[in-house]
């Protein structure tokens, strides 16, 4: 680890942060120790895996010190950011974070570690997936930052992921909401838990490419939610849905014996891509990889009357008006898309597929965006 970091910036060890240096690889060597005697701790599990992102961020400020720029690391924890749970959390604790947050360490430029910070028992806690994104936008909120910058290696949020094999362009502007449902369907270059922490106050997100020549305008930006645009902007695939039919018996009370089937589903972390209701049935789609214990919860609230199995949810975002879609499917190349219409939320409208060609069928749709811009 010492030369792999020292790779990367020589002569760190003889640095003004020589010493930061040293103790975090300490810390590395002690948190290995106490593992061989106690797999099971947490706390040094957890400081073991931050390790990374301390030495990290002790590289990036020697390089910039070299530069001749006043930059210092810091500890995200050491400064005052909570977060919301014990061992891995979901989000900073904002309200807390701004009660204990340290600003006289906010001197210079200075570099912070992301995806940890101090949990609700005082011990070092981990965020999950997309935590660094979420950190650098919980921070912003916390410092009323004018905008926040993410640096990817791809030109913004594009309108398809490229994992599909799809060529499209990024999208300018996004919606606050927009680029949570996008990032949520198809987990582009943001994660979903980004814009929460700054979506309130206003505070745009740049996401520019690092490899790039910095442009006076950022490929996307992301900000207040635009109300009634009908633009659509991008479309997100989800693989492997099933969609859950089920008879509750009871239509008196069937909203309530929903809420509890949706309130144990969250208990177990599942999540419910669509939930239609009528007078005597339910339809609950979720992930294929769930759907075992989502079909053991609402089995014990209702009757399960069919689960139809689709290779992917389709999710056109922008507009929540189902006929400013269809019309631009009906000029696609593909005539018959294989596309069962879902449902639609505030701002996109969801289809379910049982194509074998996923590749193709984003392919098709990619002409949509195409006209619709050219429009």
């Amino acid at each position: 680890m010492r030369k792999q970091h020292l790779r990367f910036s020589p002569l760190l060890d003889e640095s003004i942060f020589s010493e930061k240096f040293a103790k975090v690889l300490s810390g590395i060597d002690k948190s290995l120790h106490n593992l061989s005697k106690n797999p099971e701790s947490y706390v040094d599990v957890n400081t073991l895996l931050a390790a990374g992102e301390r030495l990290s961020a002790l590289v990036v400020a020697n390089e910039l010190r070299k530069r001749e720029m006043d930059a210092h690391p810091v500890g995200s924890e050491d400064v005052g950011i909570c977060l919301d749970g014990t061992d891995t959390a979901v989000s900073v604790d904002i309200e807390n974070s701004i009660k204990k947050l340290d600003h006289a360490a906010f001197f210079g430029i200075p570099v912070i570690t992301g995806w940890f910070g101090e949990g609700k028992d005082g011990n070092l806690a981990l965020l999950s997936r997309g935590g660094s994104d979420h950190s650098a936008a919980a921070i912003a909120r916390m410092l009323d930052a004018k905008k926040l910058i993410l640096w990817k290696d791809v030109d913004g949020v594009l309108s398809i992921n490229p994992r599909w094999g799809v060529e499209t362009g990024s999208i300018p502007y996004l919606g606050y909401d927009e680029a949570r449902e996008l990032s949520r369907i198809d987990a582009p270059v943001i994660h979903h838990t980004t814009v929460t922490p700054i979506k309130d106050f206003g505070i745009p997100i740049e996401v520019r490419n690092l490899n790039s020549t910095i442009e006076a305008y950022a490929p996307t930006v992301i900000g207040p939610n635009i109300i009634d645009s009908n633009q659509l902007k991008g479309v997100g695939c989800l693989r492997s849905i099933a969609k859950i039919t089920a008879e509750t018996g009871d239509i008196d009370n069937q909203s309530m014996i929903l809420g509890q089937i949706l309130i144990q589903l969250d208990k177990e972390n599942i999540t419910c891509w669509s939930v239609e209701s009528s007078l005597s049935t339910i339809d609950i789609v979720v992930s294929q990889q769930q759907l075992t214990i989502a079909e053991n919860i609402v089995q014990s609230k209702s009757i399960i009357t069919n689960v139809e199995l689709y290779s992917c949810l389709i999710s056109f975002i922008g507009t929540n008006d189902r006929k400013v879609v269809e019309k631009q499917l009906k000029n696609m190349k593909v005539k018959n898309p294989d596309l069962v219409y879902l449902n639609s939320t505030s701002l996109s409208v969801q289809y379910i597929s049982d194509t074998v060609d996923i590749k193709q069928l984003m392919e098709d749709i990619s002409a949509v965006l195409v006209e619709k811009r050219s429009v």
